[in-house]
């Protein structure tokens, strides 16, 4: 089985690291080109210096990670410090990274793949706000119909928001980024908070990491422990959601999700429900479907996945 090409666009975050680590550690499915740090869970200079750490903790020196979009399109950056803490892996300590952030803009190296590879062989997976993907479309538009497929970490419907009321965070901070996105005729699936909420963590799950007795199960374990705070306070609930592994776990065995392909609009302009996915599940109106909006989990078959990848490294 030849492996499948992807890119992954990401603001590591603890959850983004975990899907950093289970793409890597899966090398006969998933071939990582490289990963494009955009802004948001934290600064650019820490997004991108995270990858690179994670990277190292994979012991995948060699990925070529790329510096992207410093800002959205058209607003001022949000951050997610008071989820992820101030520098976005905050938990166990991290030594900074060796290896090197490629010259070249992540913008530009998206472009540059997209030309290069064969029309339909690579995948985008965003698993932040979406500005780099956009950006890639808006100065290239002839790599739009190049892509295979985008899947993402994004939205919510029933769930309804966790930075607004009526908002998910990645769709939220650069809401035009998405629009763009969602309108581009691309295939695209969708990891929504009415997913990832049913990926909790529990003592259970959090101990088989760190029962690996590996750097990368501690690690893993050590994270999960610090974001868990949040999410345990807000929402009174056992464990904390592992977002953005969900799009890797996707790719690796689709079974494990279900959804609808319907239509998906992003709300630009209401001062109330900025960055809302207004996603027609019930069909309501002619919209034509956009994306794959999925909507469960089969949870244990996710978490026995992400161990056994994981226990690899």
């Amino acid at each position: 089985m030849t492996a499948r090409k992807i890119i992954i666009d990401t603001d590591p975050g603890q959850d983004d690291a975990v899907a950093i680590l289970l793409a890597l550690a899966s090398p006969e499915e998933l071939d990582v080109l490289g990963i494009t740090a955009v802004a948001g869970n934290v600064p650019l200079p820490l997004t991108h210096k995270n990858a690179r750490i994670v990277c190292e903790l994979a012991d995948k020196p060699d990925t070529l990670v790329f510096a992207g979009a410093e800002a959205p399109l058209t607003r001022k950056l949000v951050t997610a410090e008071h989820v992820h803490g101030k520098t976005g892996l905050d938990g166990p300590q991290m030594e900074d990274p060796v290896m090197p952030l490629q010259d070249t803009h992540a913008v530009v190296f998206i472009i540059e793949t997209l030309r290069r590879e064969p029309t339909g062989t690579v995948t985008l997976c965003p698993i932040g706000p979406l500005t780099n993907i956009a950006m890639a479309f808006q100065q290239a538009p002839d790599v739009v119909e190049r892509v295979q497929e985008i899947v993402l970490m994004g939205g919510a419907y029933f769930e309804v928001g966790n930075i607004t009321p009526t908002a998910e965070f990645n769709i939220y901070v650069d809401p035009e980024a998405a629009k763009i996105v969602f309108a581009s005729g691309v295939p695209i699936t969708v990891m929504p908070l009415d997913v990832t909420h049913k990926a909790l963590t529990n003592r259970a799950r959090v101990d088989a990491f760190r029962n690996m007795g590996t750097e990368v199960g501690t690690m893993v374990a050590e994270w999960t422990d610090f974001f868990e705070r949040f999410d345990k306070e807000k929402y009174g609930s056992e464990g904390a959601p592992l977002h953005d592994p969900c799009v890797i776990a996707y790719l690796l065995k689709p079974e494990l999700f279900s959804g609808r392909h319907v239509n998906i609009e992003v709300e630009i302009e209401s001062a109330l429900t900025l960055g809302m996915t207004v996603t027609d599940w019930w069909r309501v109106t002619d919209r034509p479907p956009n994306a794959m909006f999925m909507r469960d989990i089969d949870a244990n078959g996710f978490f026995e996945l992400l161990t056994e990848r994981l226990a690899r490294l």
